[in-house]
């Protein structure tokens, strides 16, 4: 989906309400004013917006505000997003959890939609916004909550990466096909990642070799048996010949538990195959069935947590 909203298509006293609706609508529900109060009849703002999978990418042109998402907004609604905004031009700030992170052109920040935040803007600004599912990075990263609001450059590293990739990816958007869409979907979310792991919240003791090791031997053993519903901490112990609390151990450094990871696994790989044309007449169930799900109602929920619509909205994308 590719789409263009903006302020010029309302009389010039509605403009702000108008703006206000569509950063409800495309973002999560938000409060809008504007910096200077004579700014209200001059106030004007676009937003072009991209759906790739699991991830929705906009780009906002607009003028000086404060934008606030309360407690009062999050009562009101259970979004469960992250947002990352990625400064293109002048200058914003980022405020959630008592941080402030001050954004030039190329810097981004991580907030978190199910905690207040502000975003200031004392003046004409340009941001890329990145909004993928809250479940979806915290299966990739421990302690989110000590990332949000800090500023990373990207003058270099992962940060320099993630905005060539959007760049690229502003210019050839609407000429992807789904399964490259969430291939370049994913690729974002991991060099998104990468950048925000180099944060010295996010710094955590290297893995022993023989740690790592044993860490990668389980998360192969889960790949290989991931068809099997019986698949489980315990029967995995029993394949590799170690204990359960082995297996718990080796994974106290990840973000997710051993069941976790076995859920996050199922998911991805049943996201893939509902864009695979070969699987096109394959039902729904059927594809979950044979990633190890055997409840259709539990696998409805799990996906739709994960990447934020139902199995068959995703799969819609592969047609439109």
């Amino acid at each position: 989906m590719n789409q263009l909203l903006s302020t010029d298509a309302v009389a010039r006293d509605q403009r702000l309400a108008y703006w206000t609706d569509m950063i409800c609508n495309v973002y999560v529900q938000l409060g809008c004013d504007p910096v200077r109060p004579d700014d209200i009849g001059r106030f004007e703002g676009s937003i072009r917006q991209h759906s790739l999978p699991s991830l929705d990418v906009s780009v906002v042109k607009s003028g000086a505000q404060k934008v606030m998402r309360t407690s009062g907004h999050i009562a009101r609604s259970g979004d469960d997003y992250f947002l990352v905004s990625i400064q293109a031009q002048g200058r914003g700030v980022v405020r959630q959890d008592g941080r402030d992170a001050v954004l030039s052109a190329g810097d981004f920040a991580l907030y978190d939609s199910t905690r207040p935040y502000e975003l200031l803007f004392d003046d004409r600004f340009e941001q890329i916004v990145l909004k993928l599912p809250g479940e979806r990075l915290r299966s990739e990263l421990r302690d989110t909550e000590a990332l949000t609001a800090t500023t990373v450059s990207g003058k270099e590293g992962a940060g320099h990466l993630l905005l060539g990739m959007i760049r690229t990816l502003r210019e050839d958007i609407d000429t992807l096909q789904p399964a490259s869409a969430l291939a370049v979907a994913n690729g974002v979310q991991s060099i998104l990642v990468a950048g925000l792991q180099t944060l010295p919240a996010a710094r955590a003791p290297s893995l022993s070799n023989l740690t790592a090791y044993h860490l990668a031997r389980v998360k192969r053993c889960i790949d290989e048996q991931l068809a099997d519903p019986s698949l489980s901490v315990g029967s995995l112990a029993a394949s590799l010949g170690v204990s359960a609390s082995h297996i718990h151990r080796v994974f106290k450094s990840e973000p997710l538990t051993p069941s976790q990871y076995i859920w996050e696994r199922r998911l991805e790989a049943c996201s893939r195959d509902l864009l695979e044309p070969r699987l096109a007449g394959k039902p729904v169930g059927e594809i979950a069935y044979g990633r190890g799900f055997n409840d259709a109602a539990h696998f409805s929920r799990a996906f739709r947590e994960r990447f934020g619509c139902s199995p068959r909205e995703w799969r819609q994308q592969r047609v439109q």
